[in-house]
Formats: structure tokens, sequence, C-alpha cells
């Protein structure tokens, strides 16, 4: 079955199984980067907020069997952990004071996304942009969130400083910085996964690299603008580091002592985005280094 096939298919199977006042309809939306991607959205009557689930993943699924029922059970059941239950009335989003605790904010690649920035605003960052949304609700198993445009900043009579400054404070609230060994990210994955009893090598003084995410490992790589962080983690490394963009969601931390070559590293960074990501997961293909004695992040030197 062709891939738009597959699509109708589903949007027709979910909708027998559906129940009354809740109907799922294909919908396309680009993306981070550009990219262009397909799923379903779930709307229920009684709320204006739904979850939309894409299905280039399940369509890889159904290649390896050919079966739709089990497809369509999974993403019922993947709708059924992420709907949201909040519901908000048109008119609230015209209400600052209703919407300014849920604005946070995210970083993404500058040129890659320049023309989505164009009805945006936007504060460019070394080669990327951080750009504003509303968190409408969040937990482990997906966010709701509308992206914030010039409209929204018209409406609300805000200037692009203000809106910063409480994104700032609402995201370190929202979505504070983890901060962590490889290894320690090593034994909660093995956790996970039932397979605690298998041996990391043993803990050294001095790790050679860490993770930087959100608590919610969802566009963690923001935390690099948080206010301090660097700072306070180049006070627990005591030296400086680099900073390898390892996708949208998270950040590695090498310590300078530890680091290889630039050049290697930078074309390790390249080869993974090129070859390990989806586009729309790729923060940027170049390695940052942050000075403690200036207290800046700047470009590879």
């Amino acid at each position: 079955m062709e891939y738009q096939n597959f699509l109708y298919a589903i949007e027709q199977g979910l909708n027998e199984q559906l129940k009354e006042g809740t109907k799922a309809r294909l919908y396309s939306t680009i993306k981070n980067n550009g990219k262009e991607r397909t799923g379903v959205l779930f709307e229920q009557e009684g709320s204006n907020i739904g979850p939309t689930i894409y299905l280039e993943g399940f369509y890889e699924k159904y290649k390896e069997k050919a079966e739709l029922t089990p497809i369509i059970e999974e993403v019922l059941e993947v709708y059924n952990s992420v709907k949201c239950t909040e519901v908000i009335k048109e008119c609230q989003f015209d209400v600052y004071d209703i919407m300014k605790n849920k604005i946070v904010f995210k970083v993404v690649h500058y040129e890659k996304n320049k023309t989505m920035l164009e009805e945006i605003p936007h504060i460019r960052y070394l080669d990327l942009a951080i750009v504003f949304y509303i968190l409408l609700e969040a937990s482990e198993t997906g966010m709701a969130t509308i992206l914030i445009k010039q409209e929204h900043l018209q409406m609300w009579e805000v200037s692009l400083n203000h809106l910063y400054n409480i994104a700032v404070k609402n995201a370190i609230t929202l979505l504070p910085a983890q901060f962590m060994s490889m290894r320690q990210v090593m034994k909660e994955m093995l956790q996970e996964q039932g397979r605690e009893k298998i041996q990391l090598e043993e803990e050294t003084e001095h790790e050679a690299m860490y993770i930087l995410t959100n608590s919610l490992k969802n566009f963690g790589a923001t935390c690099l603008v948080y206010p301090h962080v660097l700072e306070m983690i180049a006070d627990m490394l005591q030296e400086n580091f680099y900073v390898l963009p390892s996708s949208v969601h998270e950040v590695i931390i090498v310590p300078e002592s530890k680091a290889m070559d630039e050049n290697e590293m930078s074309a390790m960074v390249v080869e993974i985005n090129e070859t390990q990501l989806e586009i729309e997961d790729v923060l940027s293909d170049h390695v940052y280094f942050y000075d403690a004695r200036e207290g800046k992040l700047q470009m590879n030197r």
C-alpha cells in the first residue's frame, strides 16, 4: 500500500473506532528545519486542543507486516496517553495575563528555519534562533504547544524583550535543566530496559562526557540559554568545555582536558546529523566552546 493510501486507511480506521464526539483527520505541517510531516489530528467536541500523532514511523511498521489493525490500535493507545484535557476558550488567547505563565522558549537553527522565522518573533544566538511557544500541557509522553507569532505580540501589546524575560523565568520553573554524566544516562537507559545487571566501566574522577537537557528531554538544548547554567557547569568541571549539539533535545558537554581535536569533533557532529537524526531533530553542525574566564559560549575556535 502506498503511503497516501495508508494515511487514508488509518484515518478511516480511527474514525470507525473513536467514540462519538471525537474524530480524526489528516493534518500536514512544516516542522523544525523545514521538515514536512503528516499525521492525524484528533478533534473532540468541547475542546479546542487536540493532539497530532505523526504517522511516518507507523508506516515503516506497516511495511514490515502489512497489517493495518495493529497499527490503528497502537495509534489509539498513543492518543489516549497524550490527549490534552485542558480547554482554553478562544478569547483567552487574546489575554496576555492568562497566557503569560505558559510562555516558554526553544532554540532552533537559524538558517534552516529562515522562512519560518520571518513570521515569528525570535532572537539570534550564535548560529541559532530563540523562538517562543505556549506550553499548554506537558508530560513524559508528549507536549501540547502553540508557536507564538508576531500577531500574538501585537495582540498582547508586549515587546520581544519582555517576551524573552517572561519565557526564561517560566522555562526555568516548568522545564528545569538537567546535567548528568553519560554514565548516569546509560544506567537509566539500562534500568528502563530491565538490563540493570549489565556492568558499566567504573566511574572515574573526571567523566569524559556529560548530557545537558531539560526535565522532559524535549527541546532540552534550550538549556544552553538558561541564565548561569553554563557558568555552573564550568564551576563543577573546574575548566572550560566544548558543547556538541547532538540534537534539539540535548547537547553533549566535553571538558576541554578530555576533548578530541576540534576538527574531529565537528566531523563527528556532522556525521551524526546526516546519518543518525531525523531532519527536524538537527540543531547545528557546529561545535561550541565555553570559555569560563570570559563566561561566554562561542563558535568553535
